[in-house]
């Protein structure tokens, strides 16, 4: 895995494969602090803008309002179906256990299952409860793939969020272990590259997802990045972006602006190219940053948090 990589064949339409055969899309519309007021008109927005990945969360509250957009969406364009629009949610803290869970599940049926059928992808939204509280979780959704037919609600794939190396091997390690996490959704930028983590996803197939890659405009205003911007004639933003795609992530994005929403796709050349296509490296758009810009973004031993009141939960560690 290298993160030196110049350019990338991507689109707005490209997909990457996951463990289980699974396409999920390179950028997602994330929902986090969306408004539930908003949150359907804005979901709705980002679909019709071309975003075909929305990634949302029981700690969010606005799961029933996104998947009201998505619903309203599909109304209103048959030509785009149901399996063309990928739905993320999480099992918040509070709810990890299995029969925590259970209930969890639950509530996001009733949200959820009257507008969009079924969930792509639940992931676990963070490690910081017990082991026992972890694993019964991952045993409950587990069962949800395995068992669809005796499940209350459709859950194609799932996995982690906020994972580190420890909570990682802690389940893989688990005589219950069967399903293999699809993907670990974490806070990755420059100043937080995660570097052994992500040797450790990429040995295990897991992919890595990132949120905050624009920093939650904390480090928008760097001298560093600044500087690049002027020289390359890049906006910040569009650099951040840029260099997350080139790590290989899937990139997370979110505004509650219409015009950001759009600018931020804006970064993917459009196409209609799916996963296979995009190997074989025909009539692709191409992401690409200088090397230069690369060498100076890239920061090894940075480890600067922004989220979670700077506490990383990767290194989350049991009372």
């Amino acid at each position: 895995m290298s993160n030196l990589t110049s350019s990338i064949q991507l689109t707005r339409q490209s997909t990457y494969k996951l463990n289980n055969g699974s396409h999920i899309p390179v950028i997602g519309f994330g929902t986090y602090l969306l408004d539930a007021s908003q949150a359907a008109d804005l979901t709705y927005q980002a679909l019709k803008d071309g975003y075909r990945h929305i990634d949302t969360a029981l700690a969010y509250h606005n799961e029933k309002e996104v998947s009201q957009g998505i619903k309203r969406f599909l109304k209103d364009h048959p030509e785009v179906q149901r399996s063309d629009i990928w739905f993320t949610t999480k099992i918040d803290t509070q709810s990890l256990g299995y029969e925590e869970t259970k209930k969890a599940v639950e509530r996001i049926k009733n949200d959820v299952k009257d507008n969009i059928e079924y969930v792509d992808l639940i992931l676990i939204h963070s490690p910081l409860a017990s082991k026992a509280r972890r694993l019964g979780t991952y045993q409950y959704l587990q069962e949800l793939v395995l068992n669809p037919n005796d499940a209350p609600l459709i859950v194609k794939s799932i996995g982690v969020s906020n994972y580190g190396v420890d909570h990682l091997e802690e389940l893989f390690n688990w005589e219950g272990y069967l399903i293999k996490p699809v993907l670990n959704q974490l806070e990755l930028h420059p100043w937080l590259p995660r570097l052994e983590l992500r040797e450790y996803l990429y040995k295990h197939e897991i992919l890595a997802e990132a949120y905050s890659p624009l920093t939650q405009g904390y480090k928008l205003d760097d001298p560093e990045l600044l500087a690049i911007s002027k020289e390359s004639g890049l906006t910040p933003a569009e650099i951040l972006l840029k260099w997350s795609f080139l790590q290989g992530f899937i990139v997370l994005v979110k505004s509650d602006k219409p015009t950001r929403i759009q600018q931020n796709l804006d970064i993917l050349p459009q196409g209609k190219k799916d996963d296979d296509e995009l190997q074989e490296g025909v009539n692709l758009g191409v992401v690409s940053l200088n090397p230069d810009i690369i060498e100076k973004l890239n920061k090894p031993e940075s480890h600067v948090v922004l989220t979670w009141g700077g506490k990383d939960p990767t290194l989350f560690k049991d009372a």
